[in-house]
């Protein structure tokens, strides 16, 4: 009598998430090109800009989420993220610090609001009611949430995305001080 065969490992599932920010940081991991298809391979990727998911799924293990948490909406996310994913990768220098969208946090959210939808109109001047209310501050993700890897860079290269999903997938901490490997 023949065993039965063994079980297959999962697949690890990978995610994308966009809050506030510009989406170089997408841009850069769509400049991965080619090694997209590697991804794939090794990969189901389950959420972000190459799919057509609305919900943020459970059971995600690596997550590279770019941009701050500038809004109700945005927070909302993060947590979503945070309890849905294994890994927490800060995507860019938004993720990371705040960067541009911290720019906003000396003014306030009225301030900034008016300065946009008010004082720069020429037409329809009134702030939408479908914008997500604005936090106090526009803060980096760990403010919020633990994060496990900090991937810095306005945006990161697409080398040293691919080579921080690769280390991911292979079960090591990235070394983003192995600047031959990343770029």
């Amino acid at each position: 009598m023949t065993a039965p065969p063994a079980a297959s490992m999962p697949r690890p599932r990978l995610a994308t998430i966009w809050l506030d920010g510009c989406s170089g940081c997408h841009m850069s991991f769509l400049d991965i090109d080619e090694r997209l298809l590697d991804l794939a391979d090794r990969a189901d990727i389950v959420y972000g800009c190459l799919v057509d998911a609305k919900e943020f799924p459970a059971g995600v293990d690596v997550t590279l989420v770019e941009g701050a948490v500038s809004s109700t909406e945005d927070l909302r996310k993060i947590l979503e993220v945070r309890q849905r994913s294994r890994i927490v990768v800060a995507l860019g220098d938004c993720a990371v610090t705040s960067n541009v969208p911290g720019m906003r946090n000396p003014f306030g959210p009225q301030a900034v609001l008016s300065r946009a939808y008010l004082e720069n109109a020429t037409v329809n001047q009134q702030i939408p009611v479908h914008v997500p209310a604005l936090l106090e501050e526009s803060l980096p993700i760990h403010a919020y949430v633990p994060v496990d890897v900090f991937v810095p860079g306005c945006p990161p290269s697409a080398d040293r995305i691919f080579g921080v999903i690769a280390d991911l997938l292979d079960g090591r901490q990235p070394d983003l001080g192995r600047q031959s490997q990343f770029g």
